[in-house]
């Protein structure tokens, strides 16, 4: 086998075993935190609340929280849960914000935690980017971009749905 040969197989197993790992554009590292896919979905038009999800993995040795953020696009941008009691779904923002232990990762999905982004200033459209700023306790802030999904879809970018 020739060197063109090696280098060529070489750089398709690296191609291969990023795309299978889901690898993409949309992580980011703030502190001892890695976040991975940030997304949202789109919104109908004349909505005023947006969700936003993402994963967040805590690679340091003591426990983070995330407080919140904000945004250019809405004027509140508040961590929050939701979940099933007798039956009925409720939310509720999380004011003390959600804990991310260490070594481990938490997952902002829909039907579970995740950014509620509020008084929209405009719908959010499939493929836009939408620019915010996570608060994290320790970590401080961080740039994020979360990339619009259309609206009804349970998990951003291709790769993320094969992960589940």
């Amino acid at each position: 086998m020739n060197i063109r040969s090696v280098f060529a197989a070489l750089l398709l197993t690296v191609l291969a075993t990023a795309a299978s790992t889901g690898a993409r554009a949309e992580d980011y590292k703030i502190g001892n935190l890695q976040i991975s896919q940030p997304w949202a979905r789109a919104t109908p038009k004349g909505a005023a609340v947006a969700g936003g999800y993402l994963k967040i993995t805590n690679t340091g040795t003591t426990p983070d929280r995330l407080l919140g953020g904000s945004t250019d696009i809405a004027k509140r941008f508040e961590v929050h849960e939701m979940s099933m009691d007798k039956g009925v779904m409720k939310m509720r923002e999380l004011k003390s914000g959600l804990e991310i232990p260490p070594g481990a990762t938490v997952e902002l999905k829909p039907g579970s935690y995740h950014i509620m982004m509020q008084e929209l200033a405009h719908p959010l459209a499939k493929g836009e980017r939408v620019k915010a700023s996570l608060t994290f306790e320790k970590a401080g802030k961080g740039e994020v971009e979360f990339a619009v999904e259309a609206i009804g879809a349970s998990a951003g970018g291709g790769e993320m749905k094969h992960n589940h």
